[in-house]
């Protein structure tokens, strides 16, 4: 059985090139590997200038490209393979810390984990560049000062979030797109517990037919598979990074039993509970 450990940002603190309490930045230059999958419990921007390899998030492959930055929350399980050439820089947060400046992402977490990959225009690329190298020369300062850092970071947030919804106008620029927004951040907050499309439609005051058809025609999902990816990844994640078993973990998804939660995982992955564990 292979389980992903959680790591602390203490863990990082030897290779950091400049860094306090709350953040801490380093460089990627060169061949990179990260072969053990693991899970952080604090937040990751990673800002790739140059870069070919491939970056595993929650159990999907992603090509690295050049001008990309990758976004990993806590608890996202991930492992990656850096081609020689790669140069990036990298941004680690604590969670106290990136509350400060979490109202500053337009779109719901949930969003960014589905998408955790975006790729930058030029401009865009540059603007970002520019505060991870403030925020580096800020945190090697000796009369550095907390409140810089945390505006710098907040304005990363929003470059990010224009980023995203000019790219991703199909989804978001629409007369559903609020609907669509406060719809995966009450799967996020309900998923466990409430599994039924019904419920979801009904806090959001539609039918659950129109829900279905604008997840259809903007996500291209229904809503039922959208709850089930949720609950897969964290099922997946349960398996691979904790000690409980099938039948605990059953229980915390909010399966009435551990055969019903197995003959879903099943279904969903293609292999039993216990087979994706010991994998």
């Amino acid at each position: 059985m292979n389980i992903f450990p959680t790591i602390d940002i203490q863990r990082f603190r030897d290779d950091q090139l400049s860094g306090n309490e709350g953040f801490s930045y380093s460089e990627l230059n060169g061949v990179h590997h990260i072969q053990d999958p693991h899970r952080h419990f604090f937040f990751l921007f990673v800002l790739f200038e140059k870069c070919t390899g491939r970056h595993m998030i929650d159990f999907k492959d992603y090509d690295i490209q050049d001008r990309q930055i990758h976004i990993l929350f806590p608890n996202q399980v991930h492992s990656w393979t850096l081609d020689s050439g790669t140069k990036g820089y990298q941004l680690m947060v604590d969670k106290e810390c990136f509350e400060r400046f979490s109202p500053h992402f337009r779109l719901p977490f949930a969003y960014y984990q589905r998408n955790p990959i975006i790729t930058l225009s030029e401009e865009t690329f540059i603007l970002l560049r520019t505060e991870f190298w403030a925020i580096h020369k800020e945190l090697d300062a000796v009369d550095c000062l907390s409140d810089i850092i945390h505006s710098r970071v907040a304005v990363i947030a929003s470059i990010l979030s224009k980023e995203v919804q000019r790219i991703s106008s199909d989804v978001y620029n629409n007369p559903y797109s609020l609907r669509l927004i406060q719809l995966q951040e009450l799967i996020e907050d309900n998923f466990r517990g409430e599994k039924s499309v019904a419920f979801y439609a009904d806090k959001l005051h539609i039918s659950t037919s129109q829900l279905s058809k604008i997840c259809r025609q903007y996500l291209h999902v229904s809503p039922i598979q959208l709850i089930q990816q949720r609950l897969v990844l964290e099922a997946k994640r349960l398996l691979k990074s904790t000690d409980l078993s099938i039948k605990q973990i059953a229980f915390d998804l909010g399966f009435v039993d551990a055969p019903y939660f197995s003959n879903f995982f099943k279904q969903h992955v293609g292999m039993s509970p216990k087979e994706f564990k010991s994998e």
